[in-house]
């Protein structure tokens, strides 16, 4: 069996009511997740607090990122990239409204924290 080309801006549906979260690869403690996003955020007054760690990448588009506790909200753009600590509570502000923002986002977490890893 020979691996499967495929392409990681194919199959984005046109409308997105709600952001889109695939998983394209999970082995042992790594999950690996397509994000897409159009014009949403997070809402107001929640905040990301996983117990796992993450690196995201943004593709396309833009988005900006606040952490609790920074007063500067962190602007991405195509190529950017950054690790998000287990612990370190943070929220998507905004994303592009003009095109798909779309990230590439790979979970870290501890063997006993796989089963809860849904965000």
């Amino acid at each position: 069996m020979f691996p499967e080309i495929k392409n990681i801006f194919s199959d984005i549906p046109t409308t997105l009511p709600t952001e889109l979260f695939q998983t394209i690869t999970e082995q042992n403690n790594i999950r690996v997740e397509r994000i897409v996003s159009d014009g949403q955020t997070t809402p107001d007054g929640m905040w990301y607090d996983q117990s796992w760690d993450e690196w995201v990448i943004l593709l396309s588009g833009s988005a900006g990122l606040c952490f609790e506790g920074e007063i500067e909200e962190l602007q991405l753009l195509p190529g950017d990239y950054l690790f998000i600590p287990s612990g370190c509570r943070h929220r998507v502000q905004w994303t592009d409204q003009k095109q798909k923002t779309v990230w590439l986002a790979v979970h870290i977490m501890n063997s006993d924290e796989k089963e809860n890893i849904s965000e």
